[in-house]
């Protein structure tokens, strides 16, 4: 009789184990396998969360099939107490192993808003991009002019109210320094205003990513060390033969062709030009030298040039005064700086706009002539 109690026992445990090797593999495969998420979604994790808020909150979004399975794996994996608050891009028919992966792992959100702070020669613009999670795009929901009388859109003011939302300044080539300083005291979103102009031509034109709260005066600095490792860099490979005796004067000849051409195959023609000049001891004569003795870089002039002021005697008038401007006129970007410390080999003295965006250069004024009077043809033709 114990015998075959005992046989029946034996018999039991191993169906039993059996079962619970059938259920661990099946409840693995469920863990392991795709998912049920038909698309995917932007999932955010809020701070303080738990691992069974946040597989309730997976669930009932569709993206698990089981709460405990989800909870059980992330325990396995000693993975429960690793939650990091945010936003995350959860793929489609991602599986419960992935999802833990995916909001456990750190580092920077994958997904939410967006603030994108474009800071232009003309103009200016606040974009708020919210990602598509079926098309993992950005897709711009909201834009406007900060510091202006337009009415705050609401996707900003959401933003705002998001811990998690990221927020980005984007700086042009071409910008002046005071225009810096004043669209970023005009943001709510960075603290501390900024009285102090940097030097001009000092600062980075480049893509900053920043956090909600940090210092302008910060950011300035990190714009000033980014164009001097720049600055630096360029010139310990530049070509011995420029004209150029100091980094100092290379950022002011960069700044003019940063401001003469926007065209980037141009920018070695354009410092060829200005270079060839300097070492036949020519004036520079350049247009937006005399712009900025008038503005003194403080916005767009938003007209053309008087006769009186091409005549009249600034420190940055290249018509009057031989050589270059004390100063640079804008914060020129890596390419021109590189270009002004490494020219094309060129022979030419002259240049003019050709009517599409590019210039006409030539060697001789006899030349130069010729090309200003067929654009300006070209231009009486074309005019209604």
């Amino acid at each position: 009789m114990w015998r075959s109690v005992a046989s029946n026992g034996l018999t039991i445990l191993i169906v039993l184990i059996l079962v619970l090797g059938a259920i661990v593999s099946w409840g693995q495969r469920q863990y392991r396998g795709p998912g049920p998420l038909a698309q995917a979604i932007c999932f955010k994790v809020d701070r303080g969360a738990t691992m069974r808020s946040v597989s309730a909150d997976l669930k009932g979004q569709g993206a698990i099939s089981s709460e405990s399975i989800f909870r059980t794996g992330a325990d396995y994996s000693g993975k429960s107490g690793a939650l990091k608050a945010g936003s995350f891009l959860v793929p489609e028919r991602a599986s419960m192993e992935m999802i833990v992966e995916i909001i456990t792992r750190g580092g920077q959100s994958t997904c939410g808003i967006e603030v994108n702070y474009r800071i232009g020669v003309a103009s200016s613009a606040l974009e708020v991009r919210e990602l598509d999670p079926a098309t993992n795009r950005f897709v711009e929901v909201a834009a406007f002019a900060p510091g202006t009388d337009m009415a705050i859109p609401e996707a900003y003011k959401r933003a705002r109210a998001q811990a998690d939302a990221r927020y980005r300044v984007i700086l042009a080539e071409g910008v002046t320094s005071w225009q810096v300083v004043q669209e970023l005291n005009a943001v709510d979103f960075m603290d501390g205003k900024v009285t102090k102009i940097p030097d001009e031509g000092t600062l980075a034109p480049d893509s900053y990513e920043v956090r909600a709260g940090d210092s302008r005066a910060d950011l300035l600095a990190r714009m000033e060390q980014a164009q001097a490792k720049i600055l630096a860099d360029a010139w310990a490979k530049r070509n011995p033969a420029v004209p150029l005796k100091t980094p100092e004067e290379a950022l002011i000849m960069a700044s003019i062709i940063e401001k003469e051409t926007g065209i980037p195959q141009e920018r070695k023609i354009v410092a060829s030009v200005f270079e060839n000049r300097l070492n036949k001891g020519m004036k520079l004569q350049t247009d937006p030298t005399v712009i900025y003795g008038v503005t003194g870089g403080k916005g767009v002039l938003g007209r053309g040039l008087r006769q009186s002021e091409l005549r009249r005697e600034t420190p940055w008038n290249t018509y009057v005064i031989t050589g270059l401007p004390k100063t640079p006129i804008a914060n020129p970007g890596r390419a021109s700086i590189e270009a002004a410390l490494n020219p094309a080999d060129t022979n030419y003295l002259f240049f003019v706009a050709d009517g599409s965006g590019g210039h006409a250069f030539a060697a001789t004024l006899a030349e130069h002539n010729a090309n200003v009077a067929k654009w300006r043809k070209l231009g009486a033709d074309q005019k209604p």
